[in-house]
Formats: C-alpha cells, sequence, structure tokens
C-alpha cells in the first residue's frame, strides 16, 4: 500500500484499545528517575568517586527518543484515562525534557492538523525561486542535527515577554499569519495555558541551573548529555516524513527495525499507522498495523540516512507526489 493511499485508509475493526495505564505509569516512573540520577545523583555521588561514573550518560543517551515517546503519549491524552494525571504526567516530563508540556503539545497537535499541507510543507521541502539551494541546506541541516529541540527549549523565553508586549505579538501573528500560525497563536493566547508554561518554564530553569550546580568541575558532561539530547531529539523528529507526499495529511513512514526497538519506541516506528489513528494508544499499534495490512517502506536506519540527502525542491516534491496518484 503506497502512503498516498492512506488518504482514504479504511476502518479498523475495533476502536476499544485500551491505555496499558501500569506500562504507562511503570515508564513515567522510570524515566523521572533516569533524568533525576543522570541530573543530580550522578554528579553528587558518583562522579566525586571517579569520573569514569559519566560513561553512565551514554546508555542513557539512547534513551531520549523513548523518553519523548512517552511524552507523545500524554500529548495525545494517551498515558493515562484520567485527564489530570495524564496532564501532570505530561507537564513532569516534560520539565526534565527542557519544554514546557504545552508548547510541546500543541506545537505537536499542530503538526497532525497541517502535516505536509501547503503550509507545513516539510522540513526538507524549499521553493527555489525564493531561496538558493546553499541557504535551504545550512537552515535544513542545522534543523535536524539540532535546531528543533533548541527551538523546543528557547521558544519558552517568548513567554517570559512583557504581557503587553506578548499580546501585541500575538495579534500581529493572528492578524498576519497563516492558518497555522492563526491557530497556534489563539490556542497560546488561552491565559491558563500562559500560566501553566511559564510555571513550568521557571521549574525547568531551576531543574537545569541546579543541575549545573551539582555538576561544577564535571560540567562539560552535563553539556554533553545535553548535546546528545539535541542530536537524537532533533535528527529522529523528521525521519518518519522526509519524502512523503505533500497534500495529503494523513502520512507517514512505517519503518522496520527489530521487534525490542519498535518496543523502546513505543512503536513510533508505526507512524502512518499513528496518524491514521492519533487515538490507538502505542501498545495497540502493531494491532492496527496487522489489522490495516500494511506494510514497511523501509527501515529506520536507511530512513535517517536518507535524510541527509538533503533538502528537496518543491517542484521535485509536487512531480514526485503526481507520480505517486498515478
Amino acid at each position: 500500500m503506497s502512503v498516498i493511499q492512506t488518504a482514504s485508509i479504511k476502518p479498523l475493526l475495533r476502536n476499544d484499545f485500551s491505555i496499558p495505564h501500569a506500562n504507562n505509569y511503570s515508564l513515567a516512573a522510570l524515566h523521572l528517575c533516569l533524568n533525576v540520577f543522570q541530573l543530580f545523583i550522578l554528579p553528587l555521588c558518583l562522579l566525586p568517586r571517579t569520573a569514569w561514573w559519566g560513561l553512565c550518560i551514554i546508555p542513557i543517551a539512547a534513551m531520549n527518543n523513548p523518553f519523548w515517546a512517552l511524552i507523545h503519549e500524554a500529548i495525545h491524552d494517551l498515558l493515562s484515562h484520567d485527564p489530570r494525571v495524564n496532564a501532570t504526567l505530561g507537564r513532569a516530563l516534560g520539565i526534565f525534557f527542557g519544554s514546557p508540556f504545552q508548547v510541546l503539545r500543541l506545537t505537536h497537535l499542530s503538526h497532525h492538523k497541517f502535516n505536509r499541507s501547503p503550509l507545513e510543507k516539510g522540513t526538507e521541502i524549499y521553493n527555489p525561486r525564493e531561496v538558493s539551494r546553499l541557504a535551504a541546506a545550512i537552515k535544513y541541516f542545522f534543523y535536524i542535527l539540532c535546531g528543533l529541540y533548541l527551538l523546543e527549549v528557547s521558544s519558552t523565553l517568548l513567554f517570559f515577554l512583557p504581557q503587553k508586549t506578548f499580546a501585541r505579538m500575538r495579534r500581529r501573528v493572528s492578524a498576519n499569519g497563516n492558518t497555522q500560525e492563526k491557530w497556534l497563536a489563539n490556542k497560546l493566547g488561552d491565559p491558563k495555558r500562559l500560566r501553566e508554561i511559564r510555571m513550568d518554564g521557571i521549574a525547568i530553569s531551576l531543574v537545569f541551573v541546579l543541575s549545573g550546580l551539582c555538576y561544577r568541575e564535571h560540567w562539560r558532561l552535563l553539556v554533553g548529555l545535553l548535546m546528545a539530547r539535541t542530536f537524537f531529539i532533533s535528527l529522529m523528529d523528521n525521519v518518519y516524513h522526509y519524502g512523503t507526499p505533500l497534500n495529503v495529511t494523513i502520512s507517514g513512514h512505517n519503518l522496520s527495525v527489530p521487534r525490542i526497538v519498535s518496543t523502546l519506541l513505543l512503536h513510533f516506528n508505526l507512524h502512518r499507522v499513528h496518524h491514521a489513528h492519533p487515538q490507538i494508544p502505542w501498545k495497540s499499534l502493531p494491532e492496527a498495523f496487522a489489522g490495516q495490512s500494511d506494510k514497511f517502506d523501509r527501515s529506520l536506519w536507511t530512513a535517517a540516512w536518507h535524510q541527509f540527502y538533503g533538502p528537496v525542491p518543491l517542484p521535485n516534491a509536487l512531480a514526485s507526489a503526481a507520480r505517486k496518484k498515478l
């Protein structure tokens, strides 16, 4: 089944997939403990004994994308049936991730709403009439190597602008932005969301400033830890959409990986299934994949490598989409 056909994907035979609460709560506890360990316990209790304990950050770095996958479940209200528990855990995970939960939630939901549309297009798409390939390549590779995570973290600063300045900026975007920007500006203008984002932003600052003080002379390890997170989160963000057709909102790659890796990623690699059915909890995605008689497009590792082919001119992307329709 081609990617383009998912615009008319058939409904599943059942819609009673249940949220795996026990698994989710255990995973949330695991990721919170891993973050407390690497940010505080490691520098305070273990590094003073020997710097060799710093090697712990290598296996922990491999957990960055599973960490994001769990936050992603909370974004879709699939961490818990209880909205308060879902929001509380989502906020706690977001604080240790480095970005307020509401920022992550709304930007991701806008991605679902406008995926591969003329507004969002895709990270790799550029218009050669408006920008050179070199400029597009610099922007693209910066984004996939570090830019996405840096944007998620730094965007929090906007919410600490003076109230009048922030309100004026939001009104300008609401009046002059495109449909996606207007949607985000309206959602982020809610006073309750603003308070939550600011509170989470303060908590994030405290967590990472205190962690920096704990690392002291080992501060390079903390920098390395954050650089690894920046790289892995940014690199893997667009791997599921690179090269998928434009103007097909319900699209994405299903990427094959060993079963244990798929489980660690909470089956995030079944991305086309997720975009077609975002209400399905992670544990039921393989069942939905089988029920759709869908197929894998390629391996995750191949897809990650394909990203380094670089930015794609808009005419080429449109021509490719037209060929797939035939």
